[in-house]
């Protein structure tokens, strides 16, 4: 559940902070006054598409922070995975800043993803023109698809995964074929290519030892000269370091016995004269066994402008060099013997494409079974929803198999008795359209863990005995969800576990948007106000007083 919305400096929102309720929360306003922005903030704490023009002007950034309280288990374990804290109460939050935003989960910053994981278990929001997203075929998929479940998703990915697997094989099929000419000519080249690959007999890492040796070979006089001129530095000939700390060391010799002080700076100096002893030996190795070789030189330099001509051609790096000429060699293989190459894939491709269809066939007899149980529970929904003698229909073709298989789905509906059933572009008005999609929000709902359901404006197009219907589908609803509905209709208002006013105020300088809960008393001057009142007449008081009562009624049913 929802339990409170914290804005800060976005769009016209100064700073404001709302706490929900259980049960069916409404949020009421005059138009304009930014009913949506303050739903479209929840969207934007859950991943929607930020823009840095909402940043209120004059601010350098904006925040909004959702908290639920939340018991799920899936959530929990899906926190867990994520390895974010796992709590009861669960904060989610978004900083908008110029060009970047950051979202948290309890404190952890999260990824697009990760943030679109947790928010799918968290609410469900529908927008204000959600409804037209049903004249699109691929949204009754979606739908059935959502309703079928857990089985459904499995068997959506194992029919992905077969998909890509047959358009692999016949791409591969495709971009192979070749007649003999060409045949021969790929034959040809690509014995080249491995002949010169495997006559340069690569190792890994043999480009860097080659390299280090000729840096060292390249500057052996600049290293040669620094060695002697550090030898010479630190050695015992004349003022050398190592002469001079060796008169250093017999002086505090001599006075050592007279202070420990002095017997523990003598003997500091004397493993310095140890160290730099050392030192000159290694110098005087190193100076000993280098020697410029012209020749080794050479073969370094040759063996170098061969490895790196054959990574330009085949690869960055002779990993890369090695990799590929393991390739060369399975085309060559495969060119070899073209025929029984062009079989075998021809072979795998029909298991393949039967694979793919055995997966399809299972995901289409579940989508039937699952279509049958969905179209009753619809059709239900929709009379509750004063749709009077509707029939509905769930309508599936086969087609050509693809990612989602090969089911093509269409609800079709008829809202006059007689009539036959037709796509819903061809029938159904906007306001029939929204009272559809409550009714399949609704029905979803049943099945679905989420636990709030956000409504902007679901009664788009509906007024009358209808409304009523909405309003008494949404209270129905609200028993089992939190439900938080936008709403212009009064009937809907009517039903309110929780009323909230948006109000939009200015002071001749800025605009700021700001809600708050009505009290007992307030909710009735809301209503009146819905129902058209210029002014709060005790006539337009009563009515309004009317609308809950029979509100009241309805949600003891």
């Amino acid at each position: 559940m929802l339990l409170s919305l914290h804005v800060k400096n976005l769009a016209l929102i100064e700073e404001t902070e709302v706490e929900f309720a259980p049960g069916l929360n409404i949020l009421t306003g005059e138009t304009g006054a930014g009913k949506s922005i303050l739903i479209g903030s929840v969207s934007l704490a859950l991943g929607a598409k930020a823009d840095s023009d909402l940043i209120r002007h004059g601010a350098d950034s904006a925040l909004v922070e959702l908290t639920f309280d939340c018991q799920d288990e899936r959530l929990g374990q899906k926190l867990l995975q994520m390895e974010l804290p796992r709590e009861d109460v669960i904060t989610v939050s978004r900083r908008l800043q110029q060009g970047r935003s950051v979202s948290r989960v309890n404190g952890e910053t999260v990824s697009a993803r990760q943030l679109k994981e947790i928010s799918e278990l968290l609410l469900d929001i529908h927008g204000q023109h959600e409804h037209q997203s049903l004249l699109n075929k691929k949204k009754h998929l979606e739908i059935l698809d959502a309703f079928a479940g857990a089985e459904a998703e499995t068997l959506m990915r194992e029919v992905r995964t077969l998909y890509k697997e047959r358009e692999r094989l016949r791409d591969e099929l495709e971009t192979g074929q070749m007649d003999e000419a060409a045949r021969k000519r790929e034959l040809s080249l690509l014995r080249y290519e491995a002949e010169e690959i495997g006559q340069a007999a690569l190792r890994d890492g043999e480009d860097e030892e080659l390299e280090s040796r000729y840096r060292i070979m390249a500057n052996s006089q600049k290293i040669g000269e620094a060695l002697g001129a550090a030898h010479r530095f630190t050695g015992n000939d004349g003022e050398g370091a190592a002469e001079l700390i060796g008169r250093a060391v017999r002086e505090l010799t001599g006075v050592s016995g007279y202070d420990e002080t002095l017997a523990g700076l003598s003997e500091q100096i004397g493993e310095i004269e140890s160290l730099l002893g050392d030192f000159n030996r290694e110098i005087a190795d190193y100076l000993s066994d280098m020697e410029f070789d012209g020749g080794d030189f050479a073969m370094v330099q040759d063996r170098l402008n061969q490895i790196n001509r054959l990574k330009e051609k085949y690869g960055k790096s002779i990993e890369d060099v090695l990799a590929y000429a393991g390739q060369i060699s399975e085309k060559i293989e495969k060119l070899d013997d073209y025929e029984t190459y062009r079989k075998q894939m021809l072979a795998e491709l029909s298991k393949a494409e039967e694979a793919l269809l055995e997966k399809c066939e299972a995901l289409s007899a579940l989508r039937r079974e699952k279509a049958a149980e969905l179209t009753e529970l619809l059709r239900t929904a929709l009379e509750d929803l004063n749709f009077l003698s509707v029939e509905f229909v769930i309508g599936i073709e086969r087609k050509e198999p693809s990612a989602d298989g090969f089911d093509d789905v269409e609800f079709l509906i008829s809202t006059n008795p007689g009539e036959a059933v037709k796509p819903l572009g061809a029938v159904a008005s906007g306001g029939e359209l929204s009272r559809i999609m409550l009714a399949i929000k609704t029905v979803l709902a049943e099945r679905d863990a989420v636990d709030t359901l956000i409504f902007d404006e679901i009664d788009t197009g509906i007024s009358g005995r209808t409304a009523w219907k909405v309003a008494e589908k949404l209270g129905t609803l609200a028993r089992a969800h939190q439900v938080i509905c936008i709403t212009h209709l009064p009937q809907i208002a009517a039903m309110a576990d929780a009323h909230f006013l948006i109000e939009k105020q200015t002071d001749g300088e800025s605009t700021v948007t700001g809600i708050h809960r009505l009290s007992d008393a307030r909710i009735s001057d809301e209503l009146a106000r819905m129902l058209g009142a210029d002014t709060l007449t005790q006539a337009a008081l009563d009515n309004a007083k009317e609308l809950r009562m029979q509100a009241a009624k309805i949600k003891q049913k």
